[in-house]
Formats: C-alpha cells, structure tokens, sequence
C-alpha cells in the first residue's frame, strides 16, 4: 500500500484502539508471511528501540502470534479476525464503562433529598429563543406558551408548527404572524397588550417576556427582547413548574372568559 494511503487506515485502526506505531506493525507484518523484529523495523518505520515493545502490545491485544525460532519470528493475524477481536474488546470496555457509570449515576440519584431545586440562568433574546427551540422539540404531550409576540420569531413559530402535527400546542400573545387556519391540535389566543405609560418607554423592551410549559415537566420563563438584556430561568424543579402552571392556567382562564 502506497505510503499516502496508509493514513486513512491508520485513522482508523486508531479509532479502533491501537496506537500510530501498532498499527504500522501490524500494516506492515499483513505485507509479508512472517517477520523478524529488525524486519519489522524497516517494513514499517517504527524506531528499532520500540519495535520489541509495539509487539508486545499487539500480542496483547491478539492481533499477531510469534514464533519460537530463533530469533524469533512475527506473523499478523488476518484482518478480519483482528478487526472482530477488536470490536470486541470495544464493546466488553463499552459495557463495563456503562455499567460504571450507571452505577455511580445510580449512587447519586439515591442521595437526592426531594429538595432539590436547580434553575439554569438564560441570557440574550437569541439564547433564550433558541432553547426554546429544544424544548419545544422534544415535547411528547403538550407545549403551552404565554409570549410577547417578539419571543416568536419565524423559527420559533415554524417549529410549533412542525411540532402540532402530533402534539397539542397552545399559545397566548398578542399577535400571531403565522399562517392561517391553525392546524388541529394548535390553538392561539390572541390577548391585546395593556398600554405602556410614556414614562416607561425607554424600558418597554424589558417589559416583554412569557412563559413556555412542556409536558408539565419542564419550564422555561423568560423576561425581555434586547439582545443583552433579555435573561430567561429554565428549570425542571417541581417547585418551580408547580408555580408557573398555576401561573398559565389563571392566564388562560381569564383570556377564555374575556373572548
């Protein structure tokens, strides 16, 4: 194999667990029946002080067997029987490295006191609409959302779109700049903003904001349109999704009796 091809498959090789000069040896031993340690120096370039140790590494890992002559002489096994030998020893690390890990997860998790209330901070209107973009995508049941109408921009909207073909989506904001008719599990309530004092103006950017529920299980509240200013709380804490879900429903009983 011409020198300029042998770096996609070393590549892989590594990939694979091997190391650059094991899998020169090994390249290098599948180019010839058998091979000395001083062969497999100049078949493969690797540096004759670390031939004997590559070697053993290989013999290791199943992928070469070795003669009893004198001296010695190294034969690499066929690549498919390598390669299956070191998929499995991917996998039984993979396993054990799951169940490790699960284990410790599982430590953890019986640790918990039920008081746990984390709340991830949010900042700038782009940050904010592009979690509520992942949220929203991976909602099962439900999605309901207050929002100022500057929270829903195009690939806000598109997505709850997208998302009311097999999921119930409910939204209250003043204006909805989507397509009409509405598709069947999607409902907008169009709610007219209280006027803002002209004394209040210069932060009227800071007075929009709203609140994103997603299968009672997860919440996102948000406050502002700046770039900067904007800040939003995400929180999937019982606590939290408990206060903002009786936070929407009186919204939205009000808004249902003022239609």
């Amino acid at each position: 194999m011409p020198s300029e091809n042998t770096a996609p498959v070393i590549d892989c090789l590594k990939s694979l667990g091997l190391t650059k000069y094991e899998s020169l040896v090994y390249i290098g031993l599948l180019k010839t029946a058998s091979a000395t340690a001083s062969e497999i120096h100049e078949i493969s370039g690797v540096p004759r002080a670390s031939v004997y140790t590559v070697i053993n590494q290989l013999l290791n890992k199943g992928l070469v067997s070795v003669s009893q002559s004198a001296p010695k002489r190294f034969a690499a096994f066929p690549p498919e029987d390598a390669i299956a030998r070191l998929m499995s020893r991917i996998e039984r690390d993979a396993q054990y490295c799951r169940d490790s890990l699960l284990q410790i997860y599982r430590e953890r998790a019986s640790l918990r006191t039920g008081t746990e209330e984390l709340i991830w901070n949010i900042y700038g209107i782009e940050n904010i609409r592009k979690r509520l973009i992942h949220l929203v995508s991976g909602a099962k049941k439900e999605i309901r959302i207050i929002a100022h109408s500057g929270i829903i921009s195009p690939d806000v909207r598109q997505k709850l779109t997208e998302m009311a073909d097999h999921t119930r989506v409910e939204i209250i904001t003043p204006h909805w700049a989507g397509d009409l008719p509405l598709q069947k599990n999607m409902q907008v309530y169009l709610v007219k903003l209280p006027d803002i004092p002209k004394e209040m103006n210069a932060g009227k950017d800071m007075l929009g904001g709203g609140v994103c529920i997603i299968d009672g299980r997860s919440v996102l509240v948000f406050m502002g349109l700046g770039e900067v200013e904007a800040v939003g709380l995400f929180s999937e804490s019982e606590g939290f999704i408990r206060f903002f879900v009786r936070y929407y429903n009186l919204i939205l009983d009000r808004v249902k009796k003022t239609a």
